[in-house]
């Protein structure tokens, strides 16, 4: 990839995506659209950055990357919380940050996507998607609805011909992002940030970090009981210490 556009990557592992590329002498130039601004001491000549709220219905903003052999889209919030506890107007907010500006950007690049030329592409989704995970309803239900989207398209580009493929990423909790209302800690998301840059470029559709060590295990419990595997979820979500009270904070994926 030599000029990507990186959305949500002014902190979390979208940042530190950025700046991975932007220490290669091969990358011409890094595009950077966030809600928030791009921190001073992270500015760098190769990078450019665009403040926009992906809530927002016009996207011709993304009309100027005309030059681009990448897209990467980090954007995305959670909440832990029950259910119960979730206002009714967040329902609608957890869909329009999570799951349809991604649609919708994969939606205006999908002709690079499926022509003959390389083309670059990788998501951020999560582990929730695969699975149920109490206290993150919402946040799973928006990425389960990624997972699918993106398993489709790529048989879509299969079948049409295309050696492209969208990079599903689907991490557990990572440490160094401003996930649960830390600060992005760039030396703990540098080897992160490098797995993931090599297996979009490798054009692989799935990536699930610490997947031999983790989930593997996780995700067999889940298949062999689903329920069981819920309910243990839900303990080890209170015993972590994660769960602090209906109005945590909310960040980055």
């Amino acid at each position: 990839m030599k000029r990507v556009l990186i959305i949500g990557g002014a902190n979390g592992i979208g940042l530190a995506m950025a700046m991975t590329l932007a220490k290669r002498e091969s990358t011409e130039r890094v595009y950077i659209v966030d809600k928030a601004p791009l921190a001073e001491e992270h500015k760098n000549e190769k990078i450019d950055s665009y403040e926009f709220d992906l809530t927002s219905q016009d996207y011709s903003l993304f009309d100027r990357f005309t030059d681009i052999d990448g897209i990467i889209i980090t954007a995305g919030f959670g909440r832990l919380a029950l259910f119960r506890d979730v206002p009714e107007e967040m329902i609608s907010t957890y869909f329009q940050v999570n799951t349809i500006p991604v649609i919708r950007i994969i939606k205006r690049f999908y002709d690079r996507l499926a022509s003959a030329d390389d083309f670059y592409c990788g998501v951020m989704v999560s582990i929730a998607g695969f699975m149920s995970s109490p206290f993150f309803s919402l946040y799973g239900a928006t990425k389960a609805a990624l997972k699918i989207f993106i398993e489709s398209v790529n048989v879509e580009l299969e079948k049409n011909g295309s050696q492209n493929r969208i990079l599903n990423v689907s991490p557990g909790s990572i440490k160094g992002t401003s996930f649960n209302g830390g600060a992005t800690d760039l030396s703990e998301t540098e080897q992160l940030a490098e797995d993931i840059i090599a297996h979009i470029e490798a054009k692989d559709d799935l990536f699930i970090p610490r997947y031999d060590e983790v989930f593997h295990d996780v995700l067999e419990r889940y298949h062999t009981d689903f329920r069981a595997e819920g309910r243990h979820s839900y303990d080890y979500k209170l015993q972590s210490g994660r769960v602090i009270s209906k109005e945590s904070k909310t960040g980055k994926n």
